[in-house]
């Protein structure tokens, strides 16, 4: 959506192809008609099996949120300024928050009008700002502090790579699933997308074909639809949009649904079931352009559970920017190949033979001389 870009010191995720609607309040069931992708997601059904995401905080890391949206009574929690310390407000500065919000938790207002999201009864966090990585990662840390089982982060920044792998690493030992968009330039995934224990999302339009201003590479994880996405905007106005940040927010919340259908899923598993229950897209298994697959909320939601044995956030050696743990300890001993008490009672048994034909020896040559 409008991903904004931010190059040099801060840059906001880059908010991107946005044509707005006329400015005043569109038709609210229009706006619930022209969700379109509700349709091949299945979402009536994910949200059903997913409880609607209820009980589960999403963290919307982004611009703000404008709480009083019609589209969004209901569906807040207290959010953080980390800038300012303190608490936010409903401004939404881009705008962008407020569409990325509504995507996920979007609860529509009067009898079936305005936008409903993908976990409809999850709650959302306004955390901001992200321009500056230091900021950023404080507030990733806020959001573990408060309760969010879900970040979601649809901007991008194009420095502080360490300082933000450090947090979002803490979020991940935290049992946080952490989600990303690729960026709208279609070239190298950008950060925050490409750290570690994030998952990438790149965009795909309405034939599941990639869009052409998706960021790929070796670090893409997902894609989902981002094309023709109608959002939300400040004081219930409705914006059309598309871009990796629109992609992010069904994925967040897909991991929503997730997490209220199954509260003991870890974070590791619910990527692994994202990533291994994808629809494979393009050449054959994982590739640049698709990452693992298209997003397929009703597998997510569905498919036996397993052990996670993808490691779908775990990034390309040359792209870890904050590699982790000790180097593998060298062997304490060398294989022989035999367990140590095999090893001695043979060595005793040879020495038993030698010592014994010795012996022979030394009788044999004595009655010889006698």
């Amino acid at each position: 959506m409008i991903r904004s870009l931010r190059t040099g010191g801060a840059a906001l995720g880059a908010a991107l192809l946005v044509a707005l609607l006329p400015g005043t309040p569109a038709r609210a069931d229009a706006q619930r008609a022209a969700q379109w992708y509700f349709g091949p997601m299945k979402l009536a059904e994910a949200q059903e099996l997913g409880k609607g995401g209820e009980g589960v905080i999403v963290a919307v890391l982004d611009s703000g949120v404008d709480k009083s949206h019609q589209d969004l009574r209901g569906a807040t929690v207290p959010g953080w300024n980390t800038a300012r310390k303190a608490p936010d407000d409903n401004l939404d500065t881009w705008p962008h928050g407020t569409g990325i919000a509504t995507l996920i938790a979007g609860r529509g207002h009067g009898s079936g009008d305005g936008l409903l999201g993908v976990a409809p009864r999850s709650k959302v966090m306004s955390v901001s700002p992200t321009e500056d990585p230091g900021v950023a990662a404080d507030g990733i840390r806020w959001a573990i502090e408060h309760g969010a089982k879900v970040i979601n982060m649809s901007f991008t920044i194009g420095h502080g790579d360490d300082i933000m792998q450090k947090a979002v690493n803490e979020a991940a030992a935290a049992d946080v699933v952490l989600v990303a968009g690729s960026g709208n330039d279609p070239g190298p995934v950008q950060m925050p997308a490409k750290l570690n224990n994030v998952l990438a999302v790149g965009a795909v339009d309405r034939n599941n074909k990639v869009a052409d201003f998706s960021a790929y590479g070796p670090e893409l994880d997902l894609v989902a639809y981002g094309t023709q996405m109608t959002v939300a905007r400040p004081r219930n106005k409705y914006a059309l949009a598309q871009g990796t940040s629109d992609s992010t927010a069904l994925v967040s919340g897909v991991a929503a649904l997730m997490r209220a259908k199954y509260p003991d899923m870890s974070a590791a598993e619910v990527v692994d079931r994202l990533t291994r229950t994808a629809v494979d897209r393009g050449p054959k298994g994982r590739d640049d352009k698709y990452g693992y697959g298209q997003l397929d909320a009703i597998a997510a939601l569905t498919a036996p559970r397993t052990p996670p044995s993808a490691t779908a956030t775990t990034k390309p050696a040359d792209t870890d920017v904050n590699a982790q743990g000790p180097p593998a300890a060298a062997p304490e001993s060398e294989d022989t190949g035999l367990p140590a008490w095999l090893f001695l009672v043979v060595v005793a048994g040879l020495l038993v033979l030698v010592v014994g034909l010795v012996v022979f020896l030394v009788v044999r040559l004595r009655r010889r001389t006698s």
